[in-house]
């Protein structure tokens, strides 16, 4: 409450803030707030002033301190509502009038507070939320009528007081958090938060939590505690089990009030715990005993199958089995491997056993989890188990010691040789004796046989280290041994014959043609000749090169030097000349073998013409051929007129072809119309070898022709009465292209014309017969009966020859 005391001091009154400090119910602090509120409002008076009338000077303001004004949220009324009144002491003297600015007041939010200008009394319009805004600070002004300032402002701070109208609220519904199965009393689980939006400093923002409910009981209703100021869960009792209770469901509360569940608002939320899995539970074979059976010489194949519980999580590495055979094989025939899916130890064959060696095998066997055992938890006895595995016997294949085997002999051995025992063994010891056949599985050369009975290796034919089928010397051929058992087995073996050289090949001269000239020139001296050998040393090189001595030209025209082991050179004697041309030359070649062999090989040499290089040149290379002087110059003539010949056809045919192309005729020039009828008026043979019929071509002028006619082709259409048309006159002057306009002009007046024959459009512009403007060619022909002397013609030209002939020499009989 405020109590205004008057100072004798002063002249205003000065407020003093009383504060109860005992505790109160809720109750009866809403009762306290209540009363204040509706006590009557302060009065608020702002600093006076007085004149001294001795100094005639004025006293200096002292400013106020306002204590603050508290206003309950969420008032409900009624408003407008009074909150304080302020009063200036010079209003007995003056008109005064009041005003507040700021936030609340002619700020926004505007109108949450106004004061009434004359009576000075300030009241708050609509209920305030301190969520929103928790303060205002406001300036109350005193003017005159005038506007002017009478007062010094003064602030004012309202403050709206918390209610608690606010649940605590949870960020999330449900929350996950985990805790090691086995955990002691009091490790920390998860942690929980509700905020509040009330004031925090009083009990409406002050949260506290507790645990409603918990699911499952097991072991005990009560496993897990919360902090209730902080939200964090641990647990309180020992006895997390993964295996018996994976996962529990906690129902925690949050409430305002310092948990106050008469005044506080509450809320709720879920916490999911899961309990994690440690490795306490090891793991157990199902047996302490297991058995399988094994064929001998098998691999990768299970022969047992071991199975294990455990009672950890599944497919985690607690759960995951590793299994190790610690005895029982020494040799590493077998292995385990875990099965990802069920967790079992299958037995597995990594190496091939032999019956006649282990029938039986006992392994001891241990299991153990991929993670480590928790702290205190000891191995189970039932991790250790032992595994009998029996060998069974099968029949094996025979197989040969010496695989593959090497043998050497020499090329060229007959036919029938028997070269060596090629035999294989039996590995069945134990069973009956059983019987071995060989035969022959891969033999490239067919040069060897095999006896059935004992495997002994005959030859078949000659040995021959130069054959395609031997790489390296080396001839290899397959056999296959098979035995009587149940069922057969077979096993393959391999035979590589080392072919020893013979001199069995007599060398070949290389090259077999060359070319050198006809002259010994000081560069070049002759022809580099070698020989090739299909034997090795020592039955191939060094060579001996030798001339023969017959026919006695050759060493009369030839010689041969050697220049290595392996090379020689052929050459023309010295004051020698040949005729350019080509000449073969046989040549001795004998190699080093022992006893050595000898070829006679022909090498062709051309002799030609060379030049200061020892190149033949081309006219030598010619001659080379065969050719004398003579002949060669009248090749080059003959070549040298052929290509002036094509030359001048070229230049013909394009001169010709530029003709055409400047003419634009409609036909080609030895046909143009103007050269062979209009120039020359040349009729060929004349009308006397023609048999027509042109009256069928006219246009009848009445029927009388036609029904004197003898029955056949008849005209009897009608010309129709109306104008002709009118066709195209040619130019009297001629131009590039005038004939195929005219003739155009023409087609295209004639397929017009009603009153022209549609059959023969022709006599629209060369019709001769009667009634044609151009009159007939017979009129050529002379008027009297008796025989025409056309010798005339001959002095015409040539262009008249061909009329001469006809009809210069008269008729013939």
């Amino acid at each position: 409450m405020y109590i205004y005391i008057n100072d004798t001091h002063f002249t205003h009154r000065t407020p003093i803030i009383v504060s109860v400090t005992e505790e109160k119910s809720p109750d009866a602090t809403r009762k306290a707030m209540k009363d204040s509120f509706e006590a009557p409002p302060p009065v608020i008076t702002f600093s006076g002033h007085r004149m001294n009338s001795t100094k005639g000077l004025r006293r200096q303001k002292r400013d106020w301190v306002i204590p603050p004004i508290n206003v309950a949220e969420n008032s409900r009324g009624p408003f407008p509502q009074m909150l304080v009144s302020i009063r200036s002491d010079q209003d007995q003297d003056i008109s005064i009038r009041y005003s507040i600015t700021g936030v609340g007041a002619d700020q926004p939010p505007n109108e949450v507070f106004n004061i009434d200008p004359v009576h000075g009394k300030m009241f708050v319009t609509k209920p305030l939320d301190r969520e929103h805004r928790s303060s205002y600070h406001l300036r109350a002004h005193a003017v005159d009528m005038n506007g002017n300032q009478v007062e010094n402002p003064i602030d004012l701070y309202i403050f709206v007081i918390d209610m608690n109208d606010n649940r605590p609220e949870f960020k999330n519904q449900v929350y996950n958090g985990s805790v090691d199965e086995g955990s002691k009393p009091g490790t920390f689980v998860m942690h929980l938060a509700a905020f509040d939006a009330d004031d925090n400093t009083t009990a409406n923002g002050m949260v506290r939590y507790r645990i409603l409910s918990q699911t499952p009981h097991s072991p005990i209703p009560n496993m897990f505690t919360i902090n209730s100021e902080t939200g964090d869960i641990v647990t309180v009792a020992p006895g997390l089990d993964r295996e018996k209770v994976s996962q529990y469901t906690v129902i925690v509360q949050a409430t305002d009030m310092e948990g106050n569940l008469n005044f506080g608002l509450s809320n709720t939320a879920t916490a999911i715990i899961t309990v994690s899995d440690i490795n306490d539970s090891p793991p157990m074979l199902t047996s302490r005993t297991f058995s399988g059976e094994v064929p001998e010489n098998r691999v990768d194949v299970v022969v047992a199958n071991l199975t294990v519980i455990d009672a950890d999580q599944p497919h985690s590495p607690n759960w995951n089995a590793i299994y190790r055979i610690i005895s029982g094989d020494p040799s590493g025939h077998f292995t385990i491997r875990t099965d990802p899916v069920s967790n079992d130890g299958m037995v597995t064959v990594v190496k091939p056993v032999d019956f006649e060696m282990n029938r039986a095998f006992m392994l001891t066997v241990v299991v153990s989890n991929q993670a480590h055992l928790a702290s205190g938890i000891q191995s189970s006895l039932q991790s250790t188990a032992g595994v009998t595995i029996s060998v069974q016997d099968v029949n094996e294949a025979p197989y040969f010691p010496t695989n593959p085997k090497h043998i050497r002999f020499e090329e060229g051995v007959p036919a029938g040789t028997s070269l060596t025992t090629f035999s294989a063994s039996d590995p069945d010891r134990l069973q009956m004796q059983q019987i071995i056949r060989y035969s022959k599985l891969n033999d490239p050369a067919d040069w060897l046989s095999i006896n059935r009975s004992n495997g002994q290796i005959v030859t078949t034919a000659v040995l021959d280290r130069e054959s395609i089928y031997v790489k390296n010397n080396i001839y290899e051929a397959t056999f296959l041994a098979t035995d009587n058992g149940s069922p057969p087995a077979s096993g393959t073996g391999t035979l590589q014959i080392y072919l020893i050289d013979i001199n069995d090949n007599p060398p070949a001269l290389i090259p077999k043609e060359s070319q050198i000239c006809e002259r010994i020139n000081k560069n070049v001296h002759g022809v580099n000749i070698t020989a090739a050998d299909a034997d090795t040393d020592p039955n191939a090189g060094p060579f001996v090169f030798e001339l023969p001595n017959f026919p006695s030209s050759i060493r009369r025209n030839w010689t041969i030097s050697r220049i290595s082991g392996d090379y020689g050179r052929l050459g023309l004697r010295y004051q020698v000349y040949l005729e350019p041309g080509m000449y073969e030359v046989p040549v001795i070649v004998s190699d080093s073998g022992n006893p050595p062999l000898s070829n006679r090989s022909l090498i062709k040499v051309k002799v030609c013409p060379c030049d200061e290089n020892g190149d033949c040149t081309t006219l030598g290379a010619v001659a080379a051929a065969g050719l004398g002087t003579g002949a060669i110059i009248s090749i080059l003539i003959c070549i040298i007129i052929l290509l002036s010949m094509v030359l001048l056809f070229v230049v013909w045919i394009k001169r010709r072809e530029k003709e055409r192309q400047t003419k634009q005729l409609l036909i080609d020039p030895e046909d143009d119309v103007r050269d062979n009828i209009l120039k020359y008026d040349e009729e060929g043979g004349g009308e006397e070898d023609q048999d027509y019929d042109l009256s069928q071509l006219q246009q009848p002028d009445s029927l009388e022709h036609i029904i004197s006619k003898p029955p056949g082709v008849r005209r009897v259409d009608e010309r129709p009465i109306i104008p002709e048309s009118q066709y195209p006159i040619r130019p009297v002057v001629p131009h590039p292209g005038d004939i195929g306009d005219f003739i155009h002009e023409g087609l295209r007046a004639a397929d017009n014309d009603p009153t022209a024959p549609p059959y023969d459009s022709l006599l629209v512009f060369d019709y001769e017969g009667s009634g044609s403007t151009a009159g007939s060619v017979s009129s050529l022909n002379s008027s009297s009966t008796g025989d025409q002397d056309y010798d005339y013609l001959n002095d015409w030209g040539p262009r008249f020859k061909k009329l001469a002939d006809m009809y210069g020499g008269g008729y013939e009989d």
